[in-house]
């Protein structure tokens, strides 16, 4: 009988309707027509959304997308959700209840590495597709900006395995052991489930890694001799360390302890099951590792210089173009290189004169105040402690002074630690860490204290302004800040946009009074200026004038005075990481360059704090935009 199920239907709705204080009195059959209709008029139209929802979600994701601002988003995405140790380091999605890549490790492999670059082609293509007639001048700057980026990025495919991923500054091998400890976060139980399952996916990573090995080894673009040696010893000493007594399970053990959802056994078990991983996983994937540079040590040479490399001349031009973001040419970088050395020896020259160091070498006298004992820590932990309480001193007291500096202010936090001791004997002095978009983890600001023979008091001031406060943390945590601008505007790395910031708050710390009635500190911040001068100079002269690595190290040493472990270290880093180091200065001297011509051009209308907001709040900028914007800035500034 067909009307059998409309009626039960209809008792049921009045039920329902009694249930709720409605009723159903006088309703009719026609009523419930009614509502049938309008109830599969509804249905259409979520259909009609949902349909509309999958299209616009299959032309975001497989196509380009309509909107710009989605495109700018989409490219983005793209690069985070497939980096998921990248994810965790932004804290960027867990807040959304996203935490699934919190249990996954990038992939190595050189088909990811394929991918990557064909995905930057397709995001130029779909990218020069948009009218550049039909966007605002926000969105011109944004298509600039990344158009800019990929077309580097896209130039380098043919240099893609002119690299050593396994180093000893900032290896995959060393980096693992570091972004477990520091950068995971462990705030509830299921992260400790993540980190166990990241610490059972190593094998698979490093064996993606050893793939892109083999890969190099095959193209002639293996690592110089000291670089396997130094690695070999690394991983060596970290596999043999008791399981308990390894980075990976003893932060575990101290972090784990904060989690208070957990109960002592289920600490206890947790505990047990990483240093399981550690045993049964890690070591294994770090002796294949070992195997692998062993076999390949013999094959090494004493050659530092990527003039080596298939190509190596006209990759070390485009590493150039890369990190400094101009056209300057290796032999040009070199000679500049050489002017400021000349210049800023001479500054450094009054302060020693004046303050009994006259007539001797500048090297000499900096070697000499770097062993006084009026400016040294003890080299012990008591040191230690007393040298992080002086750099977290400075930053607070630098944070304070900055609010006269800029009109923007960052929220993030600053933190001040000890770089890891696994790590610290092959680490630069010191580094910065941002803040994680959500606020879980603070900025960091890692200084190595490996030895405090290293840490002279004078030189602290200009480490600290620099990574920290108006420095790194100033610039990267205002740029996380920014709304209203694409996500990867905040994000995307320019390294003389970064580092040339960071010096140029050294000299801006001068130039507001920090240094007054501190000579030494002064000399401190010349012979950091002198040694990123010196860098241009010993870049250059490795991978284009073919430096021996001993060279690099006497000529740096000579010119700033500084110990030969340090300088050591330094050198080594410049030669696994090609023309980065010349980034500094040459953005330095761009940021002054164009703050003088402000102050030429506007006179009294210049506002320094206004210019800083033009060099900050557009995030990190080639150096090549950068000045676009500095120039509207000046021209609408005279109107």
């Amino acid at each position: 009988m067909p009307a059998e199920p409309a009626n039960r239907n209809i008792a049921r709705w009045r039920a329902r309707s009694t249930k709720f204080g409605l009723t159903t009195r006088g309703a009719t059959r026609q009523d419930f027509r009614m509502f049938r209709k309008a109830l599969k008029w509804l249905l259409r139209i979520v259909a009609v959304l949902l349909i509309a929802a999958a299209i616009f979600l299959v032309n975001l994701i497989w196509f380009r997308p309509w909107s710009l601002n989605l495109f700018y988003e989409k490219v983005f995405a793209q690069v985070l959700f497939e980096e998921p140790e990248l994810l965790s380091s932004l804290g960027l999605v867990e807040q959304f209840g996203i935490t699934s890549h919190n249990g996954k490790l990038g992939d190595e492999s050189p088909a990811h590495q394929q991918h990557e670059f064909d995905r930057w082609k397709q995001n130029l293509a779909d990218l020069r597709a948009y009218s550049l007639d039909r966007q605002t001048p926000s969105q011109r700057l944004s298509t600039h900006i990344l158009d800019w980026f990929l077309d580097r990025e896209i130039e380098g495919e043919k240099y893609q395995w002119h690299n050593y991923p396994v180093n000893q500054l900032f290896g995959v091998q060393n980096e693992f052991p570091s972004f477990m400890a520091n950068t995971h976060r462990l705030l509830a139980p299921r992260d400790c489930e993540y980190y166990l399952q990241r610490l059972n996916a190593v094998s698979t990573k490093f064996d993606q890694l050893l793939e892109s090995l083999r890969v190099r080894q095959q193209k002639q673009i293996v690592p110089p001799r000291f670089v396997v040696e130094k690695v070999l010893k690394e991983m060596n000493d970290f596999v043999a360390q008791p399981a308990a007594e390894n980075i990976l399970a003893s932060s575990f053990k101290t972090r784990v302890a904060t989690i208070k959802e957990l109960t002592d056994a289920q600490r206890a078990d947790f505990q047990t099951r990483v240093e399981a991983a550690v045993t049964n996983q890690v070591y294994p994937a770090y002796q294949k590792l070992i195997d692998y540079f062993n076999s390949l040590l013999p094959k090494t040479t004493t050659d530092d210089g990527v003039w080596k490399l298939p190509d190596g001349d006209a990759f070390y031009a485009y590493a150039l173009r890369k990190s400094t973001t101009t056209t300057l040419k290796p032999e040009e970088v070199h000679d500049l290189g050489l002017r400021e050395v000349t210049r800023i020896e001479t500054e450094m020259r009054a302060i020693l004169d004046a303050n009994k160091f006259a007539g001797r070498p500048i090297g000499e006298a900096m070697d000499a105040l770097g062993k006084d004992p009026r400016f040294l820590f003890s080299n012990d932990d008591k040191g230690r402690t007393e040298a992080l309480a002086e750099y977290t001193r400075l930053i607070t007291q630098a944070t304070e002074r900055s609010k006269q500096l800029f009109l923007t202010v960052p929220k993030a936090k600053i933190e001040v630690r000890r770089v890891p001791e696994f790590k610290e004997a092959t680490a630069p002095g010191a580094y910065y860490q941002g803040a994680a978009l959500d606020g879980t983890r603070p900025g960091v600001f890692y200084a190595n204290l490996r030895d405090m023979n290293e840490v002279a008091k004078w030189s602290m001031p200009t480490l600290a302004y620099h990574e920290g406060v108006p420095g790194h943390h100033w610039q990267i945590s205002t740029a996380q800040e920014l709304k209203g601008l694409p996500q990867f505007r905040k994000l995307i790395p320019f390294t003389a946009y970064q580092e040339g910031w960071a010096l140029y708050t050294e000299w801006l710390a001068k130039e507001a009074g920090w240094y007054e009635g501190d000579p030494f500190g002064d000399l401190g911040r010349l012979q950091a200026e002198l040694f990123r001068a010196v860098r241009l100079v010993v870049d250059t002269g490795i991978h284009a004038k073919r430096w021996p690595r001993e060279q690099a190290i006497t000529y740096m040493r000579g010119k700033t005075g500084m110990g030969e472990k340090e300088v050591t270290a330094e050198i080594e880093r410049y030669i696994v990481n090609p023309g980065q180091a010349c980034a500094y200065k040459v953005g330095m001297l761009k940021l002054q360059e164009l703050r003088t011509r402000a102050q030429t051009e506007l006179g009294p209308k210049f506002d320094q704090r206004e210019f800083h907001d033009v060099v900050l709040k557009n995030g990190a900028l080639p150096l090549e935009i950068l000045e676009e914007q500095v120039t509207a800035y000046i021209q609408h500034t005279k109107r």
